[in-house]
């Protein structure tokens, strides 16, 4: 393992782990859980590589006590983790499920009995299929259905939850999930991808309200901030970088902290973009103050200027910005194919403190990388790419904390290698790595890693 320095951070400073409900759990139809929309497209032949699923996953859901004692000998002050929506409203609406409720009572107990301080994400992409039918988050009145859920877990955990997360990457569930179709529920679509970016942050809003009512301390929104570079100086490649930063970044941002939709949306979206699900009122329901917000990070994108490669005017919008990604050539790439470049992180971080001083604090609520990871004779997993990552990003992490910018923690993501959503178990991000056919939980160097950084940091906090 590498002897390099530890990177530092002030006083008070948060670690944590992170993982999301379907990419571990399991149990898919155990105690009254419905189907989600990644229940229906992983088990659609061709769509998740190797015909995965997430049936079994780590099995997290019978394995909780063994996963929660992996975080207390890690040392984390906190561990973020999600809510399945299935879980608590099998068809996404009605009264809640007393059992599945009930595992994520079993679960923030477990965490404080620990001293660990539970985080939920209420929303990481598993949308109830029920609701998915009924029109998904193209419809506004799955902003709706979110917010009665999010009342119904506030008051089964909200006496002993203090911190939540409502949406994790609503980038992901609009534009990945209703534009390109790379992820559930799988849509190639135009404007209606539009209307469910817009749903998501109207069901941010609504369920922030509902959080304050409840008596939460502190409620944020995660967002995948990308650090975007344009191919070259050529006025085409930065205007492509500037529409991918509006698809991006500035079409949450803008609407969540300066109460207005991007001033280039017409140019980026294109005429299709009606704006026939906005309503008069959602920015102030949308902007409703935040006490952080959680930022995950894991490489910079560079984009170039192209002709629209859609051939089909009705599905230009969102899937298309002619902002095609280019490689980046030199540095070290991921099993993702991702770029390692730590310095884009201090980058994205001074710029976003640069261009959003209002920003509350920040959380980095998931940054890690994806290796190829092997068992050594020693029946160890020597992953040295993965501690490499994590110390170059944590001190770049370090540097933007010491340039000004106000991060209050870091979760690494992830605790366990689990289901990687159109990936299947092909990919492994990790800490602890999990044996598919035994589910055997094994840490890796990058565990124990970690686990030194916060030992030495709570050493130098206590002097």
């Amino acid at each position: 393992m590498t002897t390099d320095p530890l990177p530092t951070f002030p006083a008070g400073f948060l670690f944590g782990a992170a993982t999301a409900s379907y990419q571990i759990e399991g149990a898919a139809t155990a105690d009254g859980r419905g189907p989600s929309i990644w229940d229906t497209y992983s088990h659609t032949p061709g769509l998740v590589l190797g015909g995965h699923n997430g049936d079994v996953a780590c099995d997290h859901y019978h394995r909780y006590h063994e996963d929660v004692a992996l975080l207390r000998d890690l040392g984390v002050d906190t561990y973020r983790f999600s809510v399945a929506w299935p879980r608590i409203q099998p068809t996404g609406s009605g009264t809640a499920n007393p059992k599945g409720l009930d595992f994520y009572d079993r679960l923030v107990d477990a965490l404080l009995a620990a001293g660990i301080e539970p985080v939920p994400t209420l929303y990481h992409w598993d949308l109830p299929q029920a609701l998915e039918d009924a029109g998904g988050w193209r419809s506004r009145d799955t902003a709706e259905r979110f917010a009665e859920y999010t009342t119904i877990v506030a008051e089964g955990l909200g006496d002993r939850v203090r911190r939540w997360i409502t949406l994790n990457e609503p980038f992901c569930s609009a534009f990945i999930g209703y534009a390109v179709g790379r992820h559930a529920p799988g849509a190639r679509e135009g404007t209606p991808a539009l209307a469910a970016a817009h749903h998501l942050l109207l069901a941010h809003g609504l369920a922030t309200r509902r959080l304050r009512a409840a008596g939460a301390s502190e409620v944020g929104i995660t967002l995948n901030l990308d650090r975007l570079l344009a191919a070259s100086d050529s006025p085409a490649d930065r205007a492509a970088a500037d529409r991918a930063e509006t698809l991006h970044n500035r079409v949450w941002l803008e609407p969540l902290f300066n109460g207005a939709y991007p001033a280039n949306e017409d140019e980026v979206w294109g005429p299709l973009a009606d704006g026939s699900f906005r309503r008069e009122g959602d920015l102030d329901i949308i902007g409703a103050p935040l006490d952080f917000l959680g930022v995950n990070f894991y490489r910079p994108i560079m984009v170039a200027d192209a002709p629209h490669n859609e051939p089909d005017p009705a599905l230009r919008t969102a899937v298309d910005v002619r902002a095609p990604e280019q490689p980046i050539e030199g540095p070290r790439r991921t099993t993702m194919d991702w770029p390692v470049v730590p310095d884009a992180f201090t980058d994205l971080l001074v710029d976003l403190d640069r261009r959003y001083p209002g920003l509350p604090p920040i959380l980095i609520t998931e940054n890690g990388s994806a290796e190829p990871d092997e068992v050594a004779a020693d029946g160890k997993v020597h992953d040295t790419d993965r501690v490499a990552y994590l110390r170059d990003h944590l001190s770049a992490l370090s540097a933007a904390i010491k340039a000004g910018v106000d991060v209050r923690g870091y979760f690494v993501w992830s605790l366990l290698d689990n289901f990687e959503w159109a990936y299947g178990y092909e990919r492994r991000f990790g800490i602890v790595r999990v044996d598919y056919d035994t589910l055997e939980r094994l840490p890796k160097d990058s565990y124990h890693w970690y686990r030194e950084l916060i030992a030495a940091h709570r050493r130098e906090a206590t002097g």
